[in-house]
């Protein structure tokens, strides 16, 4: 049975839109950490994001820790930092960091490299250390797009955008297909995982059962378990839910909206459905788990 349709509501985490400074291409940004400092007030980059493009960030220098959906990842030199359009992500203390920050939007890649690079997955690990294979390749790629973004005027403008845009298809290529340390090359997901994860992302505020995308993809049920399992290492239905309760971990931590007004944008037929179904699964109650982020991050800054 589908799960109760969802109204829009007036209090969701704000979206962070893509804005290109005045004479840059638009749809891509490459700064150091210094200017990001220069250009963005402290309180401004202290407070949790939704952007709707993406963030790539790798240190030369120094340690900064960034919080990705509720991910803890301190990056030091040699990470790369990969935050996609939808996540929510928190800045750390960036006075010890050094480093480039490359931002792009999606619409600046042709559907193939977007593809090929897998910038949809919203299940990529977030940071992630390319070994001796990798590494040099990778810093090559940045450096060569960095410089090309430094370089406007050198080209014809419409010459400009189109390295930029090769450019930024080679580094995202070349992260999304690192040599792992013990096996070689990453495998390519499969087809039938890929199609339950895009599914699943564009319908969990709809439905929580698994025989629902079995159906609407043509699948059994047994089908989809195994492909998730091999390409998530999760059985289908906790796949969904985790899905289920990352967005509502991210709207309790983040948002203004109440414990009722997430229940009805998720689905649930009643407030106390949603806050069994998330007792269940986090082991507190949703008014628990907002007053406990909020706490540690009152707590953070009191710190800092």
């Amino acid at each position: 049975m589908m799960v109760k349709k969802r109204h829009d509501s007036s209090s969701e985490i704000p979206e962070v839109p893509f804005a290109a400074p005045a004479g840059t291409p638009a749809g891509v940004e490459v700064m150091s950490l210094a200017e990001l400092r220069r250009r963005v007030p402290e309180q401004a980059l202290a407070r949790p994001q939704r952007p709707d493009f993406h963030h790539l960030l790798t240190l030369g220098a120094g340690r900064l820790r960034h919080v990705v959906d509720f991910e803890d990842c301190t990056l030091r030199p040699g990470c790369w930092l990969w935050v996609r359009p939808g996540q929510v992500h928190l800045w750390g203390d960036l006075t010890e960091a050094e480093g480039t920050l490359i931002l792009f939007r999606q619409d600046v890649l042709d559907p193939a490299t977007a593809t090929a690079a897998r910038v949809d997955d919203p299940h990529a690990p977030a940071v992630t250390v390319p070994v001796a294979a990798d590494a040099e390749a990778v810093t090559l790629a940045a450096d060569h797009l960095s410089r090309e973004f430094g370089a406007l005027g050198q080209l014809p403008l419409d010459v400009h955008v189109a390295a930029l845009r090769h450019l930024l298809a080679v580094l995202l290529l070349r992260l999304s297909h690192l040599t792992t340390p013990l096996a070689g090359p990453a495998p390519e997901p499969d087809e039938t995982y890929l199609r339950f994860r895009d599914a699943v992302e564009r319908h969990f505020t709809v439905t929580r059962r698994v025989a629902d995308y079995a159906d609407m993809l043509g699948y059994s049920g047994r089908t989809l378990a195994r492909a998730s399992l091999a390409g998530a290492g999760l059985g289908a239905k906790e796949f969904i839910d985790r899905r289920v309760v990352l967005e509502a971990k991210r709207r309790l931590a983040h948002g203004d909206e109440t414990a009722a007004q997430i229940s009805d944008h998720l689905g649930f037929v009643t407030p106390s459905q949603f806050s069994k179904y998330f007792m269940q699964r986090t082991g507190s109650s949703p008014i628990d788990f907002r007053k406990a982020v909020r706490g540690r991050a009152a707590a953070d800054a009191s710190a800092d």
